[in-house]
């Protein structure tokens, strides 16, 4: 599932202002994309949640709403921040960390209704009743859950995510895919050389870096609240049948599939099969990994501007 990314190219400027700051270099990076997105024009605020917890979320441009949500272990800049540039230009971006990654958290339960109505308390403080959503990987299934169950979705974008084709035999196949023993050891990693393992494979090249600077993102984005983000991966099928349990006539908005031609956490051939339920169009990449979020920015910002106008 979509996982924060450290260009290779800018670790040299990072460790140079490292050594002049005495800051981490994880740290001076989170600053220039938090300038970044303070140019252009987005603010970021926290949300307190009903049920205790908090949901931090950045929002900026103008025009019709769209709510952008990240996969599992990124927040919003790290799965979007070129794509909310690049989208802020023609939408009202709304971008938060979901629960339990970044500073997020929430006093309820560990599973995608709480995710789910996290997103709703926001939607409602912001005033926004209608929106397009776009999901990538653990998002897009929150997202899915939201085009099911909430109101006001006009078009839905899923990316790398498979809705309710998850059958335990492809959980088991992830895990032998990724070699462990259940999907909750591939995306909670418990040290940093679990976490190389899985960067290795949901990006095409994840560049080599400094020992301490991979500890930096461990530390930062997979180490806090495992025990919950163990919980959203073991609730996973218990939402699955839940869902294929629940009969609803309920009308789909329009919905357009993007797929890694390579994604080795959910295949291609889960991505068709989504696209055929929701009757939507699929675009493929070629050769493309699951995290296309970072690696193909622009070209999927194109797919969805072309998609909702």
């Amino acid at each position: 599932m979509a996982i924060v990314k450290l260009c290779a190219q800018k670790l040299a400027v990072l460790l140079m202002l490292l050594s002049l700051s005495g800051c981490s270099a994880l740290s001076v990076k989170e600053r220039l994309d938090q300038r970044k997105l303070q140019q252009a024009h987005f603010t970021q605020t926290e949300l307190k949640l009903s049920e205790g917890g908090q949901l931090r979320y950045w929002v900026g441009g103008q025009g019709d709403p769209l709510v952008m949500l990240h996969g599992f272990g990124g927040t919003a800049t790290t799965t979007w921040l070129a794509m909310m540039l690049e989208l802020s230009q023609h939408y009202r971006v709304i971008a938060p960390d979901l629960a339990w990654f970044g500073d997020s958290y929430s006093d309820g339960p560990a599973n995608i209704t709480t995710q789910r109505l996290a997103v709703e308390q926001l939607l409602a403080q912001l005033r926004v009743k209608h929106y397009h959503l776009v999901g990538i990987s653990y998002g897009g299934l929150v997202s899915y859950d939201m085009m099911l169950k909430s109101s006001g979705v006009n078009k839905l974008v899923l990316l790398s995510s498979p809705g309710t084709f998850i059958s335990d035999q492809q959980l088991q196949q992830l895990s032998q895919r990724f070699e462990r023993e259940q999907p909750a050891d591939i995306f909670v990693p418990e040290d940093r050389k679990q976490m190389r393992h899985l960067l290795s494979r949901v990006f095409s090249h994840f560049p080599p870096l400094p020992h301490a600077i991979d500890e930096q993102i461990y530390q930062r984005y997979f180490a806090p609240w495992q025990a919950q983000k163990r919980q959203l991966i073991t609730s996973l099928p218990a939402y699955r049948d839940q869902l294929l349990a629940e009969p609803s006539s309920k009308a789909l908005p329009p919905s357009l599939v993007i797929w890694g031609e390579n994604d080795l956490v959910f295949t291609l051939e889960q991505g068709k099969q989504l696209a055929r339920q929701l009757n939507a169009p699929l675009m493929v990449i070629n050769d493309a990994p699951h995290n296309i979020s970072n690696e193909y920015p622009h070209l999927i910002s194109q797919a969805i501007q072309l998609f909702l106008n």
